[in-house]
């Protein structure tokens, strides 16, 4: 049975560095094959995993609208070609796939394309013992796209007063839509002084969140994402990385699969 980790939070507060880390670590710690769905427009997780997409879900779904549209794609039925086309979208790495969900429903209504490939990256993902989930901004992604059930829900904020106040918002919101998750987390991202201030241990509170987390700023890893380069050669010692070393170990993942 997968593992399902969902990270998600306001833009530019280090989503997909969070998500390129935990793939990488997970993979590290015999914690694999792993799924990761990059579910950001701005496609950029496989940079930071050392690989290069070129389709995406949401383009796959036009072109198969296109297709559809001109009564071409005689002899197989519309879902077939959708499953055929996502298959074919995955990227394979060294003990992990990816697969990029591109940008969202465009103009007009394609419900039944949709709703098929709801169902399709349902399945590609059950057939993986973990599953990281990078969202765009906010739960959509959660409440209609992919899945509205996840093990561990993260969000990821910055140290500002605003970024601590989205928290509190995401998490109103996770009850709105309906989002059910096993455990929450929260990480403070990009700390520029050591420990966690009162606002943010208040923060863990008011959410009744699991686990709370602080990540001070880390040259290395700003240095691999300015270059573009793969948080595969981030070196074991590295901070950061030990910290998310300590988060997984802390959700016992080795009793997933």
């Amino acid at each position: 049975m997968s593992k399902v980790i969902a990270i998600t939070g306001k833009g530019g507060v280090g989503k997909t560095t969070i998500s390129g880390l935990m793939v990488t670590r997970l993979i590290a710690n015999n914690c694999r094959p792993v799924l990761a769905v990059d579910a950001d427009p701005n496609t950029c997780l496989d940079i930071a995993l050392g690989i290069s997409a070129e389709k995406t879900v949401g383009g796959i779904r036009e072109e198969a609208r296109e297709i559809a549209g001109k009564g071409m794609g005689s002899g197989i039925s519309k879902q077939q070609l959708l499953e055929l086309k996502i298959a074919e979208s995955l990227v394979e790495g060294q003990d992990f796939d990816y697969i990029a969900m591109g940008r969202p429903e465009g103009p007009g209504c394609y419900c039944y394309a949709n709703n098929v490939l709801k169902e399709v990256i349902k399945k590609i993902a059950a057939q993986y013992p973990y599953v990281i989930l990078d969202n765009e901004a906010g739960l959509e992604n959660l409440s209609r796209r992919i899945v509205q059930k996840v093990d561990i829900l993260v969000f990821v904020a910055d140290s500002s007063r605003r970024g601590l106040d989205t928290v509190l918002r995401l998490h109103s919101m996770t009850k709105e839509m309906g989002i059910q998750y096993n455990q929450l987390a929260i990480m403070v991202n990009r700390l520029r002084r050591p420990g966690l201030s009162d606002d943010m241990l208040q923060l863990k509170s008011d959410t009744g969140s699991d686990i709370l987390i602080g990540l001070p700023d880390n040259q290395e890893i700003g240095e691999i994402s300015e270059k573009g380069g793969s948080f595969f050669n981030l070196p074991e010692e590295n901070e950061i990385v030990q910290q998310i070393d300590d988060f997984l170990q802390k959700l016992n993942l080795e009793n997933s699969s």
